[in-house]
Formats: C-alpha cells, sequence, structure tokens
C-alpha cells in the first residue's frame, strides 16, 4: 500500500519532471524558429491525418459529441502509410518516456492514422482522461480531442484491425478506442494496457490492436498509475492530470 508522503514525493517527482521537460520544449521551439528564420521553407499541399476514439463501457468507449475540426483533420489517411511495417518511437507521459514499438502490417488503417497524427503533433498537449484500476481491466485512455473522451464524427474509421481472438489484451499492448457496437468508429483516442486485461468484445468485435510499450511501463505504473483515480473509483480521471508531451515515430 502506497503511503500519502510516498504520493506526494511522487507528485512532487512528477512536477520537476514536468517543469523540466516543459523548458527543454520551449528551448526546442525557440530553436525551430530561428532555423525557420534562416531558410524559408513553402509547404506545398498537406497531409491527410486524423482520427478519434475510446474502447466500450466494459472496456473503454467513446462519446461522439462534436469537436471544431478543419478540413485537413477530417481526412482518414490511406493504410499504405503505415508501409506494412514496424515502426518504433517514443511516448512521453507526465515527462515519463515510454518506448514504443507500432506493427503496421498487422493494424495498417489504424497505424497509419496513429503516425499521421504524430506527423501533425496532434497528440501534443492532449491528455489521457481515463484510468481503469479493477483487476483485470487495467487501462489508461489518451487522446480525445477535447480531453474529456469526447469525440470527433466527421473523423471516424474502421474496421476493426488485429483484435484478439481471446479478448486478452497482455500487459503493454496498445490499442485504439471506439464506440461500443461500432467497427467504424475508431479515431484519435488509444489506450494502454498496463496489465494483462480482458475486454470483451461486442457486436462489432474486439479493439484494433496496433502495438505495444517496450520499455517505461513500470516507472508510469509507479509515478502515475499508483496514484489512482479522482475519487478511488474503478474507473475514472487519473488523480494526478496525465498529459502527453511528445509522440514521435520513425
Amino acid at each position: 500500500m502506497v503511503t500519502k508522503q510516498e504520493q506526494e514525493r511522487r507528485v512532487r517527482d512528477y512536477r520537476a519532471r514536468q517543469a523540466l521537460h516543459q523548458r527543454r520544449k520551449r528551448r526546442q521551439r525557440r530553436d525551430s524558429l530561428i532555423g525557420a528564420g534562416l531558410a524559408l521553407v513553402v509547404l506545398v499541399g498537406g497531409t491527410a491525418l486524423l482520427s478519434t476514439v475510446q474502447p466500450p463501457a466494459p472496456a473503454a468507449s467513446e462519446s461522439a459529441a462534436p469537436t471544431e475540426t478543419t478540413a485537413a483533420d477530417s481526412l482518414v489517411p490511406d493504410p499504405s502509410l503505415a508501409e506494412g511495417r514496424t515502426w518504433t518511437g517514443a511516448l512521453t507521459l507526465n515527462g515519463i518516456e515510454l518506448g514504443v514499438e507500432l506493427d503496421g502490417a498487422a493494424a495498417p488503417q489504424a497505424v497509419s492514422a496513429v503516425l499521421a497524427d504524430t506527423q501533425r503533433d496532434y497528440y501534443d498537449g492532449k491528455s489521457c482522461h481515463r484510468l481503469t484500476t479493477s483487476e483485470g481491466f487495467s487501462v489508461l485512455q489518451c487522446g480525445s480531442a477535447d480531453g474529456q473522451g469526447s469525440g470527433d464524427p466527421s473523423y471516424m474509421y474502421g474496421p476493426v484491425e488485429n483484435a484478439p481472438a481471446d479478448d486478452v489484451y497482455p500487459e503493454g499492448t496498445i490499442a485504439m478506442a471506439r464506440q461500443g457496437g461500432n467497427a467504424d468508429s475508431n479515431g484519435h483516442q488509444f489506450f494502454i494496457v498496463y496489465g494483462d486485461t480482458t475486454i470483451p468484445s461486442d457486436s462489432a468485435g474486439g479493439y484494433s490492436v496496433i502495438g505495444r510499450v517496450t520499455s517505461g511501463l513500470d516507472q508510469l505504473r509507479t509515478d502515475v498509475i499508483s496514484l489512482g483515480t479522482e475519487g478511488g473509483v474503478p474507473d475514472g480521471p487519473p488523480a494526478e492530470p496525465v498529459a502527453i508531451d511528445d509522440f514521435v515515430l520513425q
């Protein structure tokens, strides 16, 4: 059992990491602006990207409250963007860097959507709005447009890809959230499974598994998950707000 003093220490450590990370990002932005002033780059056209989601009640679901979007935001990228290969990179939450690996061959449409979102920095500054702590159901859900779990009805796609036949999502799994009973409602939201989790399939099937966390999960459990949810409920917002600092794939 985590003591109050230990929780307070973790919160202090987290805030210190956040401050350091924000300073680094400000410095990187400053350097980028300086570089932009030295070389004029003309961008013709744009990248088609986007998506939204959340798993259903027993697992992770998503509401479809409308959000403000641009024309580019309403375009789902072609599955070919994933190139049928493995993408590696880092997802940074509250200063905690998670190594990640996405399988573009097993889930080409979903990986293409997430890849496109990372390329346009969609996830930077977004939150992880949902944490579940019930035994056998260990999920941290992130990436909603409004930080509260709402989806973007103008940006939805399917089908469900690479869902486990036995409904078991092993520790470290990264999968896409969606609306219950709707296989074509994947979007921006994804969830990280921080402990072996069983999510029963619904009428639309399971959830698209796009990859896995390869490192950093222990620190996430220690510094974020262990603090629980607001009010100590088994399914709700994390007690300590969780932000996506950066999501980079290559």
